[in-house]
């Protein structure tokens, strides 16, 4: 079967987040918008055809995550990530955030300290000053070649008694770097001797791209496992964000049993029957879209790849490795946040996220999600070449 990203259905008149709000956040609808990480790629039909079937049945009252899908999703893992996960090892939840809340009031208490590394998706860092709790601040460093990586002697250095969670983005939101297993060793190591529990936020697992490979932070040995949470789901890759559900993995026992005093106080449920329809049929049938869907996505960073290089005075950008989310370096257009910010959305007419959101390391960046039918891609490249055209240094 061959599947058609060349176009897909306008969103303009759903309640589309990114649509909703682009008067509010950039202060006119004359923009296309290219920011929150959902796709503008339709659904995959197997799951829409799924969740009409479901309809048939007249009834919505309240539902148990059924044992089929979770077996599903471990099947998925399995396939496509070589992890294995028991069925009571996984957990419902409506979004990675929610999860990220519950491990950060499940294993920290007031004024201790989380590490985040940035540049890194917001509610990383709003996620532990809601609860109370302290930022350790761990930045990702930019070697010669433009490719981020951990800073090692920087997290050991700053590590102390009240240091109890790590906050792990794998594949990165919004770098794009699918971290190697070398990388990820370490880090773990570090962890390890200083029992601070690892969650790992793994929800763009699927969406990473050849020769690189996704290494789930839980497989690195049976010790990480027991100390690490996985977060996974099938909203990135299947475009189901509005269906609200994910999972978290936990195979330790007694984090589990932590974790879940607190998922069971704040009383999760199980989610919604057409949820419980779509994540299913997405992981049972959902290999062959993932894998056309990969190459689409491929040829979009293909053209944006293009304008750059012809513009490379002005912007830089550096392929992701995974991700549908394009990390670009404006930095040689000197220009201020608020500038870069108004070029895009005024002389671009593109609505982006502004890297310095991402933390004081973004600053001169923007993160552009390119997950976007071919027609929109085409629009979106056009639009972004004619203004760095009429750009003076």
């Amino acid at each position: 079967m061959s599947y058609d990203f060349s176009r897909s259905a306008s969103r303009e008149k759903s309640n589309a987040e990114k649509y909703q709000l682009k008067e509010k956040l950039f202060h006119t609808t004359d923009l296309l918008p290219m920011w929150v990480a959902d796709m503008d790629i339709d659904t995959p039909d197997f799951v829409i055809e799924a969740v009409q079937k479901r309809l048939e049945h007249p009834n919505f009252g309240y539902e148990e995550m059924p044992s089929s899908a979770f077996l599903a999703q471990i099947a998925w893992l399995k396939r496509h990530h070589d992890i294995v996960f028991k069925e009571e090892e996984l957990l419902y939840s409506h979004s990675v955030v929610a999860s990220m809340n519950v491990a950060i009031e499940a294993f920290s208490e007031v004024g201790d300290k989380i590490i985040v590394q940035s540049p890194v998706y917001p509610p990383f860092f709003k996620s532990v000053t809601q609860h109370n709790r302290k930022v350790l601040f761990n930045p990702l460093k930019k070697d010669v070649s433009g490719e981020y990586r951990f800073d090692f002697d920087d997290l050991r250095s700053k590590i102390d008694k009240d240091t109890k969670l790590l906050l792990l983005c794998s594949p990165h939101n919004p770098l794009g770097r699918v971290w190697r297993r070398e990388e990820l060793l370490e880090l773990a190591d570090i962890c390890l001797e200083h029992n601070i529990v690892v969650f790992s936020d793994e929800v763009h697992s699927d969406l990473v791209f050849a020769p690189n490979k996704h290494i789930p932070f839980a497989s690195l040995s049976e010790a990480v496992r027991e100390n690490t949470l996985t977060a996974f789901g099938v909203g990135k890759s299947f475009n189901l964000a509005s269906f609200a559900i994910s999972t978290v993995a936990i195979s330790n026992k007694l984090l589990r049993e932590k974790y879940q005093k607190v998922y069971d106080k704040i009383h999760f449920a199980q989610g919604t029957a057409l949820g419980h329809v779509a994540f299913e049929n997405a992981y049972m049938y959902g290999d062959v879209w993932l894998c056309e869907l990969k190459e689409h996505l491929q040829k979009n960073i293909v053209m944006l790849e293009e304008v750059c290089k012809k513009h490379n005075d002005k912007i830089s950008f550096i392929a992701p490795q995974g991700t549908y989310l394009a990390w670009l370096d404006c930095s040689n257009m000197h220009l201020h946040e608020r500038e870069l910010r108004d070029f895009f959305v005024k002389e671009a007419k593109l609505g982006l996220s502004a890297g310095i959101s991402f933390s004081k390391e973004g600053s001169g960046y923007m993160r552009l999600n390119f997950a976007v039918s071919t027609e929109i891609m085409k629009e979106a490249m056009a639009r972004l070449e004619l203004a760095l055209q009429r750009l003076k240094r």
